[in-house]
């Protein structure tokens, strides 16, 4: 499957603009981890674009996600690195999803969350613009557990143990990703 492939799936299962703009988001945050690992960009790109493809299909039903999109992967022989990704990503809330393993796994596990408080934090900015934000901006935003509470903080933080990168750097890779296709998210 290629990008413009993965597109076309997701904009036939999602009419929501802000979760079109999340798997956005994460895709973009997983091509700039692959690079920062000197991984395959087109490979964990895939990953984040489609990793929440069928969450508005199971809106009442929240269990069932990543189930279809992790069926239909396999249907198309999907690269498996990828659906292992896709699957692992629902560890710890979709009972029997796998724990992630691999470094793909793990960061498209704390990319999800992360890509979350980084968009959080921009909305709130004066401007809306991801381009007004900085490490520092985020950081204040971090300790505040009350912001963006939904924000599960401690899978973020898995960046340092599981990915080998402190918070600030795995920050600073996330925020550049976002703010290059700044255009794409509307921020």
């Amino acid at each position: 499957m290629d990008r413009a492939q993965a597109l076309d799936l997701i904009h036939s299962w999602t009419t929501n603009p802000n979760l079109i703009k999340h798997m956005l988001a994460v895709e973009a945050q997983l091509r700039a981890l692959a690079h920062h690992f000197n991984q395959d960009e087109d490979l964990w790109g895939l990953a984040g674009l489609l990793h929440d493809a069928d969450y508005q299909l199971f809106a009442n039903q929240p269990e069932r996600h990543p189930s279809k999109i992790v069926e239909e992967l396999q249907s198309k022989n999907v690269d498996s690195r990828i659906i292992q990704a896709i699957r692992s990503h629902a560890w710890g809330w979709q009972p029997g999803a796998p724990e992630p393993r691999s470094q793909l796994d793990w960061a498209l596990y704390t990319s999800d969350e992360l890509s979350g408080l980084i968009i959080a934090c921009a909305l709130v900015r004066p401007d809306k613009k991801l381009s007004s934000l900085t490490l520092d901006s985020i950081l204040k935003k971090w300790h505040t557990q009350s912001f963006a509470a939904g924000v599960h903080r401690d899978h973020i933080l898995l960046c340092e143990t599981k990915l080998g990168i402190k918070l600030n750097d795995y920050i600073t890779i996330c925020l550049n990703a976002l703010q290059d296709i700044s255009s794409d998210l509307g921020l």
